[in-house]
């Protein structure tokens, strides 16, 4: 992770880039537009912030396959969400034309009470993250995913998630939806996250199949002449900056047209994915377990 400095630097202001802030106070009302806006904006950029990884799993393992996911499971069970940022783009990647492109989802997390890594509190600090706030004003992950059930995001087969090396955000999304821990096997998450998530286009994923790209989200998208809005490992500006990506990427390397046997439900650095007819298949790839932006 990159060290925290520079703190005293003047970081962007999310409502001033488009996006909007989320707190308990405001989450019924912003899933009101949500569920507007995903009408004709269905695609849908996500990406998490999380305090980091604080646990590896012992034992024997099937594959190293089986090991990232148990090190992903035992983590995400025992950590509470940060933040989810949510953008949403039309089929031509463009953005709706209000006030707001991106919402920024800030969730109850207490310091004194809740485990983290402290690198990654650090950063997310230093990245603007007032975790105060958080502790006082944060949404409540039980009345977010109550919402998310009814918002017209989840469970659709016409909704194209898109995201960047992303076990991790979709193993948070799945604990706050199932309200449960994670399944014990790797074929049943992936189950879960067909059922909640049908279509999934993983960025990092993707980039497998276009040679010249490279590294994290900030990487790939200087390496795509794309330019950040908003601040860095700040959920809503790391969703925003993943559905850009996609969509230049699309343009650029994949003639406009993703082969979804291909690359939906893929997601980078596990080991088993889902195919649209509902088999499994086996990738090679294992990818560092770190929250990647």
């Amino acid at each position: 992770m990159p060290s925290a400095t520079n703190s005293s630097l003047q970081l962007p202001n999310n409502e001033d880039c488009g996006i909007r802030d989320v707190w308990a106070h405001n989450l019924e009302d912003e899933f009101r537009t949500i569920r507007q806006i995903v009408q004709k904006y269905n695609y849908v950029a996500m990406d998490t912030e999380f305090p980091g990884v604080v646990a590896r799993p012992i034992g024997e393992f099937r594959s190293s396959a089986d090991y990232q996911y148990q090190m992903l499971r035992c983590n995400v069970d025992l950590l509470r969400i940060i933040q989810l940022g949510l953008t949403f783009l039309d089929d031509t990647g463009k953005t709706p034309g209000g006030t707001y492109t991106t919402w920024q989802f800030n969730f109850k997390f207490n310091l004194q009470e809740d485990m983290y890594a402290q690198d990654s509190i650090d950063l997310l600090t230093n990245s603007g993250i007032q975790f105060k706030k958080h502790e006082d004003d944060g949404i409540e992950p039980l009345e977010f995913a109550e919402l998310l059930m009814s918002s017209g995001i989840v469970l659709m087969d016409n909704i194209k998630w898109l995201s960047f090396h992303s076990g991790y955000d979709f193993g948070y999304l799945i604990k706050l939806l199932t309200d449960n821990n994670l399944p014990q096997d790797e074929n049943e998450f992936f189950e879960l996250l067909r059922l909640y998530f049908p279509t999934i286009y993983d960025v990092k994923y993707l980039m497998k199949s276009c040679k010249t790209l490279k590294g994290g989200l900030q990487e790939v998208a200087e390496q795509l002449e794309l330019e950040r809005v908003g601040p860095q490992h700040q959920a809503g500006s790391d969703s925003l900056l993943t559905g850009m990506a996609f969509f230049k990427m699309k343009e650029m390397f994949f003639e406009d047209t993703i082969d979804d046997s291909k690359f939906s439900g893929h997601l980078y650095g596990l080991g088993t994915s889902f195919a649209l007819n509902g088999s499994s298949s086996y990738g090679q790839d294992n990818g560092e377990n770190t929250n990647s932006s």
